[in-house]
C-alpha cells in the first residue's frame, strides 16, 4: 500500500527463545529467518550496526 510518497513497511515479528513476541515494521527481504539479535545503546551511528564486523557471531 502506498501512502503519498512512502510505501508502508510490512509487519514483522521478533520471537525470542522464551516465547516473547515483539511486533514491529520490517526492513529488507521478506520471509522467515532465524538469527542473532544485536543490542546497542548508541545515540548516533546505529545504522552501521547492520554491517559492523564486530557484531559477527
Amino acid at each position: 500500500m502506498t501512502q503519498g510518497w512512502t510505501r508502508e513497511k510490512p509487519t514483522a515479528l521478533l520471537v525470542l527463545a522464551d516465547g516473547t513476541v515483539i511486533e514491529g515494521k520490517g526492513i529488507g527481504a521478506t520471509g522467515r529467518v532465524q538469527a542473532e539479535v544485536c543490542f546497542n545503546t548508541a545515540l548516533t551511528g546505529y545504522q552501521e550496526i547492520l554491517t559492523d564486523p564486530s557484531y559477527l557471531g
